[in-house]
């Protein structure tokens, strides 16, 4: 089959994809999520045996296995049954790996309490997201944590997914792009949880293959991100806080993402962190898009910009679905010129 119909295909399972999630989002928990749970711990309980080189097996099985059981499955529906059930597969599997509504009801309860000024309910909304200790902390804090973790988490479940899903279908991999990058991230962050669990923790070396991993994987994803932030909000300010700020981030990916935006919306993010709780079991968060290992640690200062507020709030949600509506116009552009091609 060629390159031209996967990507026509690829674009229109995408957008099938968002619009379903939108209507009917997936309801936590589920049973795709309590799967993806249950192989991740039988992986690391079964080959997890200390050594440093049991680390990049484990995350081998961890994330290559059901990687390339999608990937078996479309290429099998692709040659028996044709190209129509393999796009209903893409846009299946999509669902369950893309999509706003998988995080975004924490950030709606939070914004609309913050909106009738109950502080103490949004504090108490923003520690249950993040299980983070939020006592007195001031209102211009909540509303920068919540930018944070939202824009963090409006990366993981959507544009990382995207790039990876639109790159692998190009190739003719079908939808096996979105499952890599969604088990790569759930991994890294449910082996770094499981190391302070008081039950079977996770190895170092199985820890270090997954952030390890997890880093490569996500690198290109967050320049893109970035990038499509800096062209739908303000260009020179959000590529000048990329270049001189990012850093101010523990996490280097994730540090190019929130620099970007805090120059794109023009508000003040990073500084103080909240300490995290206790966390055995991380499936909550990862329904939730939690973000609070890449968070957590010091932060070297704040990027300049006003201080947050709730006009920030509206202003990043703007932000994000301009970018949504901007990559889809520029895969829908593509499409088309292949088709006059």
């Amino acid at each position: 089959m060629s390159g031209r119909y996967h990507r026509i295909m690829s674009f229109f399972a995408i957008l099938c994809a968002l619009l379903i999630e939108q209507a009917r989002p997936l309801t936590s928990p589920n049973a795709i999520y309590n799967g993806v749970l249950a192989w991740t711990r039988w992986t690391s309980r079964n080959f997890d045996a200390g050594k440093p080189h049991h680390g990049w097996v484990v995350w081998a099985i961890a994330v290559l296995v059901p990687t390339l059981l999608v990937l078996g499955v479309h290429w099998l529906l692709v040659m028996t049954l044709g190209l129509p059930f393999a796009v209903l597969w893409s846009v299946a599997v999509l669902y369950t790996t893309l999509g706003f509504r998988q995080f975004s009801h924490h950030f709606t309860g939070i914004r609309d309490a913050l909106e009738d000024g109950d502080e103490p309910l949004a504090r108490s909304l923003l520690a249950h997201w993040q299980q983070i200790g939020v006592a007195n902390l001031p209102r211009s804090e909540i509303v920068r944590h919540v930018i944070e973790h939202s824009v963090i988490a409006a990366h993981r479940h959507v544009f990382g997914v995207l790039v990876w899903f639109s790159i692998l279908a190009a190739l003719g991999l079908g939808p096996a792009g979105a499952v890599f990058y969604r088990m790569s991230e759930f991994v890294s962050r449910y082996w770094a949880y499981k190391d302070g669990a008081p039950l079977q923790p996770s190895s170092r070396g199985v820890q270090h293959a997954a952030r390890r991993s997890w880093f490569a994987t996500d690198w290109l994803p967050a320049r893109i991100t970035a990038l499509g932030f800096a062209v739908v909000g303000s260009f020179e300010d959000a590529i000048d806080c990329w270049r001189n700020d990012a850093r101010r981030f523990p996490n280097p990916n994730d540090g190019v993402i929130l620099a970007a935006t805090s120059g794109a919306v023009n508000v003040r993010l990073g500084g103080g962190v909240l300490a995290s709780g206790p966390v055995v079991d991380a499936l909550p968060r990862a329904q939730a898009g939690d973000t609070t290992p890449a968070l957590s640690r010091s932060h070297t200062g704040s990027t300049p910009g006003r201080e947050p507020d709730l006009t920030h709030l509206r202003s990043v949600v703007g932000l994000v679905w301009r970018s949504v509506v901007m990559w889809m116009v520029l895969l829908a552009l593509l499409t088309l010129a292949r088709l006059l091609g």
